[in-house]
């Protein structure tokens, strides 16, 4: 009988004292097959053939204070959780929530679904030669969800009731309850030595070297100004699947910059290899001149199907003025997404048009069959509590390009605000009481002025008068956390995915939870139910279908005045250093830079 075979015979035999186990093998779905098969060689966006060698200098802002970024005070090191440290299973970049085997080499979960099993890869080392054990993950975890780490990662696993050593090679995390999710949550549990720190607590850790198995080590480092990584030479997986093509550069160095100005001056200068760009007028400013025209330095546009999520001027619905939904959607006629872009962000936007923007679960046109068929049980469930509309094409955001204009949506908004009561007179727009329409606009940044104060114009022509105002970091938090505040800047960050995280943004049970994401307030039974549903879909298709339908139905709530997004990364970088031609579907250029970039062999791009 094969070794393999025996071996995962005798697995089973181990874990059916708990429950059966399904074998996932190398990888793990949250739905439907791994795009990859057992005997993949490499991911589809990676060069193999890449040069290995030279340095990368990139950057990073503000200051780092440590070197564990698992606990809570101060900040650690940027890179150290994609070079330093690995988890059981890493996703790829092209396929949504798939995670594969890299400590782990097979995955089982059980038939019950309270719990997965890793199988260890017996090549896994750490930096220091010590082989990565079962002890070693069950080590990490109990670090990360004790007191001395930080506590998002409590939160992170609160679902795993412990892990259970079987035998040096193989570790079982154990469910307090099904969750779906749960299964690729537990694939990325970083995994370090319990020699790390030397017997120290955890939370005293913070200069400690860490011992862990990924592909570099920590080379020197002088606090708040620079890192250097070096590429470990008995990097275990060099030539697993997972890795291969990837972690081409001999060091990496992070060289940290207090603001966006002396960042770019390092670009230039020659101190760093890259920028990625998130301001639309330096972008448009200075991105350009004599190193560009040389072509030391080259610019270019990434395109990427990250989603989006949502970002837009959240109304609290807990608050009076912004309960009647013909209100909301008066507010959200008096933006001019096209005027903006033109003069403030030149022409470099697109408009969000949904709560899941840039990815397949943003609803479009008319609803499908499936969609139908979901809309007609809530329909029979909810009654004319579900809007009709709903079964419509829904609408795009409101435009101002011809035929549009912003007169003829202004017109709209009055007529609409007139439904709800609120009509011009001595000077203001006002309610049956005489109550002038007036309310702020919390804003956390100047940055944020540049969009609000437009907006704010616009909604004046209609005799609404927002104000806006920059708050001080630590008030600004304590009121976004209990939700005081008329308007403000909110956002979602997106999902291929999404799950248990829609509850806290849109549950009726998170809208007056101090510390919720909620910030509209949303609170409808309707939603509530689609939720439930949404974190139990078992296949793609079904995921899609119910989340293209509370798309529809939140958009029909009018809860923000939707903003606006970019599918490209802005980027420039020396010529020295290339990229793979395929690029991955889903990616940060700060991550996917250091893990699959090279340098160029001499000759081909100027050095410094």
């Amino acid at each position: 009988m094969p070794a393999c075979l025996l071996r995962r015979i005798l697995l089973l035999a181990l874990t059916c004292c708990v429950s059966s186990a399904v074998w996932a093998g190398h990888a793990i779905a949250l739905h439907g097959q791994p795009r990859y098969p057992a005997d993949f060689r490499q991911f589809d966006y990676v060069a193999t053939q890449a040069p290995q060698g030279g340095e990368l200098f990139t950057s990073s802002m503000g200051n780092f204070e440590k070197l564990n970024p698992y606990t809570l005070k101060g900040r650690a090191a940027d890179g150290l959780q994609y070079l330093v440290f690995e988890t059981l299973a890493v996703s790829s970049l092209d396929e949504p929530d798939t995670m594969y085997g890299l400590l782990a080499e097979d995955i089982a979960l059980a038939q019950d679904e309270l719990s997965l099993t890793f199988r260890l890869n017996p090549k896994a080392a750490f930096s220091n030669g010590d082989r990565v054990t079962a002890a070693d993950v069950k080590y990490s975890f109990d670090q990360l969800v004790g007191k001395l780490a930080g506590p998002m990662y409590r939160q992170y696993w609160a679902d795993v009731k412990q892990m259970v050593v079987i035998d040096e090679r193989t570790v079982r995390a154990e469910f307090k309850r099904k969750n779906h999710e749960l299964r690729l949550i537990v694939c990325q549990l970083p995994v370090f030595s319990r020699k790390w720190g030397g017997g120290k607590p955890f939370d005293k850790m913070s200069l400690d070297a860490p011992i862990a198995s990924g592909p570099y080590v920590v080379e020197s480092f002088d606090l708040g100004k620079r890192i250097t990584y070096r590429r470990n030479p008995s990097y275990w997986a060099n030539e697993h699947p997972a890795r291969r093509g990837m972690f081409n550069f001999e060091r990496i160095t992070y060289r940290y910059y207090k603001d966006t100005l002396a960042r770019m001056e390092g670009l230039k200068a020659g101190e760093i290899d890259l920028i990625q760009e998130n301001s639309s007028k330096n972008w448009a400013r200075n991105h350009q001149g004599k190193r560009w025209d040389e072509g030391a330095l080259v610019k270019a546009l990434l395109p990427h199907r990250n989603g989006a999520g949502w970002q837009g001027f959240a109304m609290n619905t807990r608050r009076a003025l912004f309960q009647d939904k013909r209100v909301r959607q008066a507010l959200a006629l008096a933006m001019d997404f096209e005027w903006m872009n033109r003069q403030l962000f030149f022409d470099l936007y697109a408009r969000s048009p949904s709560y899941f923007t840039n990815t397949e679960l943003a609803a479009t046109g008319k609803p499908d069959v499936r969609e139908l068929a979901v809309l007609r049980d809530l329909q029979a469930r909810f009654g004319d509590k579900l809007p009709p509309e709903v079964f419509d094409e829904i609408q795009p955001p409101p435009s101002t390009l011809p035929p549009h204009s912003l007169r003829d949506n202004l017109r709209q908004a009055r007529e609409l605000l007139a439904e709800a009561g609120w009509i011009y007179r001595d000077g203001a727009l006002r309610n049956a009481q005489g109550e002038p329409f007036q309310f702020e606009m919390m804003l956390e940044d100047r940055m944020q002025e540049r969009a609000s104060a437009p907006y704010a114009r616009n909604l004046e022509k209609l005799g609404i008068a927002m104000t806006y105002r920059i708050y001080d970091a630590a008030l600004y938090q304590n009121k976004v956390e209990n939700f005081d505040y008329d308007m403000v800047w909110a956002l979602m960050g997106g999902s291929q995915s999404p799950g248990n995280e829609l509850f806290d943004y849109f549950s009726s049970t998170s809208r007056n939870q101090p510390g919720s994401s909620n910030a509209m307030g949303v609170s409808d039974p309707i939603v509530d139910a689609l939720l439930a549903r949404i974190v139990q879909a078992e296949r793609r298709d079904e995921l899609v279908t119910l989340v293209r339908v509370l798309d529809r139905v939140l958009r029909l709530g009018y809860y923000m005045v939707p903003h606006f997004y970019s599918s490209a990364h802005r980027v420039s970088y020396r010529n020295t250093l290339a990229y793979p031609q395929t690029l991955p579907k889903f990616y940060r250029i700060e991550d996917w830079s250091v893990t699959t970039w090279w340098m160029k062999p001499a000759g081909e791009g100027s050095r410094r």
